[in-house]
């Protein structure tokens, strides 16, 4: 398990920003019908994020997580993966995810990836007014998003970078997503990849060979491990971890101010 459904981000809430949010149904270009979340500040600030979920998909902890990032000024969209196979109904949290992550592949959470790089991109051209015609877009995800985070950099999208938390970078997944350490030379944009130094499912090792194959292909990259943290420390509840967490949102902080200028 990643983390209990009624956590929260472990980033305080900004208090006197003024941040719109609403449900969506985005539509893909397969014709996949996926839910997503979307979170913008009242000033536009031509910075943007796609958030990629863990293996239970879209659900609030990703929903409040979209909100942190529009209070910091970045509009963001939280999606859904399992609109193919499970609807965009609501879920309770007896919602089995494992069979419905079995049932995903590269092909269907790409196009998901690109409806909602797409939405953003759309948006910024309707607010060219306050913004740049199109923001820069980033892509970020956790566990099993964090891999996907790290295989956005191939779709061409022209992404200012992608941040992947905990995602394995190397060897199978349980779908049919090719492993980033050998994708690497198709990436197009920097990589930030953080990392728990206690995560027990992704050896150091793994991650070493990650940061390995990123500077051999010349991949600008930053690939941090947080000392002591487990795999998905990035939770409110795990208070002892809370160092680790604020070191780890002040580098996303910092990579999307390095690579999100217009």
């Amino acid at each position: 398990m990643c983390f209990d459904l009624d956590s929260e981000p472990p980033i305080p809430e900004a208090t006197g920003a003024a941040v719109e949010r609403e449900p969506l149904i985005l539509s893909a270009a397969d014709g996949n019908r996926f839910k997503a979340f979307h979170a913008w500040p009242a000033a536009p600030t031509g910075k943007a994020i796609v958030i990629l979920p863990d293996v239970r998909g879209l659900y609030r902890y990703y929903e409040e997580l979209a909100v942190r990032f529009a209070e910091a000024g970045v509009e963001a969209i939280a999606i859904d993966y399992f609109g193919r196979t499970a609807g965009i109904g609501d879920r309770d949290e007896s919602f089995d995810s494992g069979p419905h992550v079995a049932q995903t592949t590269w092909a269907g959470l790409s196009a998901d990836i690109v409806a909602a790089a797409a939405f953003l991109s759309d948006r910024g051209l309707r607010v060219a007014g306050t913004a740049p015609a199109r923001p820069a877009i980033f892509v970020t995800g956790f566990c099993m998003g964090g891999r996907n985070a790290f295989l956005a950099a191939t779709l061409g999208l022209r992404l200012a970078g992608v941040i992947g938390f905990y995602g394995w970078p190397g060897g199978p997944s349980r779908n049919d997503t090719p492993a980033p350490t050998e994708t690497v030379d198709h990436f197009d944009c920097p990589v930030l990849g953080i990392f728990g130094g206690a995560d027990q499912g992704i050896p150091l090792a793994v991650v070493q060979a990650f940061r390995e194959a990123l500077a051999k292909a010349r991949v600008e990259s930053e690939i941090v491990v947080e000392p002591d943290a487990p795999h998905s420390f990035f939770d409110r509840k795990q208070a002892e971890f809370q160092t680790q967490s604020d070191d780890a949102w002040a580098r996303v902080r910092r990579f999307i101010d390095a690579h999100g200028a217009a």
